[in-house]
């Protein structure tokens, strides 16, 4: 069980192909939001459960009938891998019926002391993936993480229809994130377009909601090889096209993380937070994810999710230059 956010969900699809590669005696349901269901489509073995947050399993008694929807499916181990009130409460009813479960260790903690100002504890964490594996062992399916298997994603006719055959190398840009402080400044990433699109070696796609198609036609100005997707494909869709991506550059959010599940090359920018805390996409090396300049911001990170305010913090990024950025991505190129 997982229900949000976008990339919380998608961090936890390695971790799952992982144990059903591993372990072929196990069949999953994975009980998430309708919007996500597209992430589990390739895996085998495995059920997708829609929680509908609105409607049916709306509050206390909502999540009651949750439990009795989903008591008749015969569940053996319950993984929560969310570990908050709602999926805490349906963990407590199947462990009363005597159903094996376990939970997923956030490290709340460490996660306060890496981002607090005073006595900050600067180290990196375990990553969520290495927490969700936990939570399996704990309920006796060992994991191992170390070689994963990506599948291959072919492009659909619909899909084609919108990006056209692939001739060239194909760059990903997801420019935005949930919080300002994750946020590239718009100018610095106009730069960064510009810089790629300019050599004319590689097709740009930028990402986003149909809310920020506007401020992507300012970042894609009017290069010919820079092709905005917002609003233009299904989720399924766009997965097949960040699947067959070369590199994706994305803040510290979702998107990031999409790309990580297919085994793109993933470059990620961050502000207010720091891969340290456990978010890095999977299977990326450090080396690709570009954070603020400490020396000059040293309470950095001073969040977990980038949602935190720290007057005097607010031009973090810009000590990230975009000629490190597009130097970084023609590296992977390569």
């Amino acid at each position: 069980m997982r229900l949000s956010a976008m990339g919380d969900v998608a961090m936890t699809v390695p971790v799952l192909r992982a144990l059903l590669a591993q372990h072929p005696e196990v069949r999953l349901t994975v009980i998430s939001r309708p919007f996500f269901a597209p992430f589990f489509k390739d895996l085998p073995r495995t059920d997708f459960f829609a929680f509908d947050a609105h409607k049916r399993h709306k509050g206390v008694l909502g999540l009651l009938q949750l439990y009795w929807d989903l008591k008749p499916l015969q569940i053996d181990y319950f993984a929560d891998l969310h570990n908050v009130l709602r999926s805490k409460f349906i963990r407590s009813r199947f462990a009363i019926r005597g159903t094996k479960t376990a939970a997923t260790d956030k490290g709340r903690a460490e996660k306060k002391a890496l981002t607090r100002a005073q006595n900050k504890v600067f180290k990196p964490l375990k990553t969520m993936y290495e927490r969700h594996a936990q939570t399996f062992a704990q309920l006796g399916f060992e994991i191992d993480l170390s070689h994963p298997v990506f599948p291959k994603q072919t492009l659909s006719p619909e899909t084609i229809v919108v990006t056209g055959i692939k001739t060239q190398k194909w760059v990903g840009i997801a420019p935005f994130a949930q919080y300002a402080g994750k946020v590239y400044p718009q100018d610095l990433m106009r730069e960064v377009v510009a810089g790629l699109a300019q050599e004319n070696s590689c097709k740009i796609f930028l990402f986003g909601s149909r809310d920020e198609v506007a401020q992507l036609k300012n970042l894609a100005g009017s290069f010919q090889n820079v092709q905005i997707i917002a609003g233009k494909l299904s989720l399924a869709h766009e997965l097949e096209l960040i699947a067959n991506l070369d590199v994706m550059l994305s803040m510290d959010s979702g998107n990031a993380h999409l790309a990580a599940m297919y085994g793109v090359q993933v470059v990620t920018l961050w502000g207010a937070t720091h891969p340290y805390a456990g978010f890095l996409p999977f299977g990326q090396p450090i080396e690709n994810a570009l954070t603020a300049d400490r020396n000059q911001y040293p309470l950095l990170p001073t969040s977990v999710y980038g949602n935190k305010v720290v007057p005097g913090y607010e031009d973090v990024m810009r000590t990230i230059r975009p000629e490190k950025v597009i130097q970084k991505i023609k590296s992977l190129l390569l």
